[in-house]
């Protein structure tokens, strides 16, 4: 008999926390269990009855969500010790069997502000992309007619690194990303290779690789690679990270000889 068939509830464990200066505490709820559900349908399942398993009633979880199929990266949290998002976490596939219940544990994500409950704030993220200039300056572009072709492998490693979705998970996984470290954080690094490759994206390839040499940048990189094994697009974040640091390497010795 699979575990499904025996399974008829599911316990959700949710740390709760009113604000960024709040205490957190866990609260638990418990709703009956049906095929196919994610994470994201079970809360909204507690939010129609929110009391928790000792018959208290309290406000309902909050979480985030937009897209619901696994583009926009801000459900993301930590499932039963795993950060993914909630989109598209199955209960069946994630829920620890208890029992007669299917245990799920859930936790925001610990490298961000948390503003309420599983709600992050994952404004450093983007404040990282701005540092990487991770954008194409069209200004003047327009009028310069079609880009040269681009050779078939580059072009499949752009398309890789554009599935970034600044979900976060990859922050989320790195010891190197911490209060104690300046780290940017893989996800820029992706960033910054992808818009280095871009035709019109390379005018700014000096300012980038100039940014990456600070302490900010590669250099804080643990190698840990945890990042990759997170990542829900499989973004190579390692081969980025691996080719930037080629491409700083030959930037600080045309700049130390005067060629930058």
């Amino acid at each position: 008999m699979t575990a499904t068939a025996t399974a008829s509830k599911i316990r959700l464990k949710v740390l709760r926390q009113a604000g960024e200066k709040s205490n957190s505490h866990w609260e638990e709820f418990v709703i009956p269990f049906r095929e196919k559900l994610n994470v994201i349908s079970a809360l909204m399942e507690v939010q129609k009855n929110p009391q928790t398993v000792d018959g208290k009633s309290v406000s309902p979880p909050a979480w985030d969500g937009a897209c619901l199929e696994e583009v926009c990266g801000s459900c993301t949290m930590i499932i039963n010790g795993t950060v993914r998002q909630a989109c598209t976490a199955l209960i069946e596939e994630v829920g620890q069997v208890q029992g007669d219940e299917f245990f799920v544990e859930l936790k925001p994500m610990s490298k961000f502000p948390v503003m309420r409950d599983l709600v992050v704030d994952r404004s450093k993220m983007f404040e990282n992309l701005i540092k990487v200039k991770a954008w194409v300056p069209i200004d003047g572009s327009y009028d310069l007619g079609a880009a040269a072709p681009q050779d078939d492998n580059v072009r499949q490693l752009r398309y890789a690194l554009s599935r970034c979705m600044s979900c976060g998970c990859c922050l989320e996984a790195c010891p190197q990303v911490n209060e104690k470290s300046p780290f940017v954080g893989p996800a820029a690094l992706g960033q910054a290779l992808l818009f280095n490759l871009h035709p019109v994206g390379k005018s700014l390839e000096n300012e980038r690789l100039d940014y990456l040499t600070s302490e900010e940048g590669l250099s804080a990189c643990g190698n840990a690679q945890n990042c990759v094994k997170v990542c829900p697009k499989g973004v190579p974040l390692t081969r980025a990270i691996a080719q930037l640091n080629r491409d700083t390497t030959i930037y600080k010795i045309k700049k130390w000889v005067g060629l930058v």
